[in-house]
């Protein structure tokens, strides 16, 4: 699915959650194709880390949890980089849980939604004026595999991710007659710390997944998939069902 146009140079972009994982390769990839980036995350350390990489990295701490935290990012960002023309909503956090014997609580639930999709929803809102203003502009929102085909093993964060499509699918409707466009990005599992240290070791490489959708995505196409997940977002029901069973068997009942 193509959209009307490739990205066009200098432009200036958000990524949240951009200091580590998929959103600081994808981060890396655009500062070498020569665009302004400015990244946001909840740990300074890893911020720091990521500046000391990157001196031109423009950095934001926020806890995109909180919508206090959301619309202070807002007003920070256009402050320092009014030319902003490109949103990444990436953050993002798996936990891995039953719904059955002992469990997270319910905070640490809702914060997995809070993330996951309030915050792109909210922020999208809050940014939204302000690209509607711009020549062009682009939102990109990182969903998952999972958005199509549900985990047993991370139920919460499998919804959050279709929750997440559903809204954007329907967001790139309204804006259809705008000069924003709307793109989602669908990871399978990818190499990074998402969930814990060591779950996805066996994820595509970081750097592979990056290589792999950056020329998509400045090619201008609108849902973006590796491997996984472009196998997901277009299976058949019969598919996407088969593809739910195997994963069903990473859980064993009993």
């Amino acid at each position: 699915m193509l959209g009307v146009s490739p990205l066009m140079p200098n432009h200036t972009l958000l990524i949240t959650g951009g200091a580590t994982g998929i959103g600081f390769a994808l981060a890396e990839r655009f500062l070498a194709a020569g665009h302004a980036v400015a990244i946001c995350g909840r740990r300074e350390d890893k911020l720091a880390a990521a500046k000391a990489k990157h001196p031109s990295l423009v950095t934001f701490r926020c806890d995109v949890a909180s919508p206090e935290d959301r619309v202070r990012l807002r007003d920070e960002a256009l402050a320092a980089l009014p030319g902003l023309d490109l949103l990444v909503n990436n953050a993002g956090i798996q936990r891995r849980d039953r719904f059955r014997g002992e469990t997270p609580s319910w905070e640490d639930r809702r914060s997995e939604i809070a993330i996951n999709f309030d915050a792109p929803v909210h922020l999208t809102d809050l940014f939204l004026p302000h690209l509607l203003a711009r020549p062009s502009a682009t939102i990109v929102n990182v969903t998952s595999g999972l958005a199509f085909v549900p985990a047993p093993f991370a139920a919460v964060y499998g919804a959050t991710k279709a929750a997440l499509h559903s809204f954007t699918m329907a967001l790139r409707h309204h804006l259809s007659a705008t000069a924003v466009r709307v793109v989602e990005i669908v990871p399978p599992a990818v190499n990074t710390d998402l969930g814990g240290a060591g779950l996805h070791g066996a994820g595509v490489p970081l750097g592979e997944f990056a290589d792999a959708v950056m020329p998509r995505f400045e090619a201008g196409e609108l849902e973006i998939g590796y491997q996984f997940a472009e196998t997901a977002r277009k299976a058949s029901r019969e598919e996407s069902d088969a593809a739910f069973a195997r994963l069903c068997k990473m859980v064993p009942i009993a």
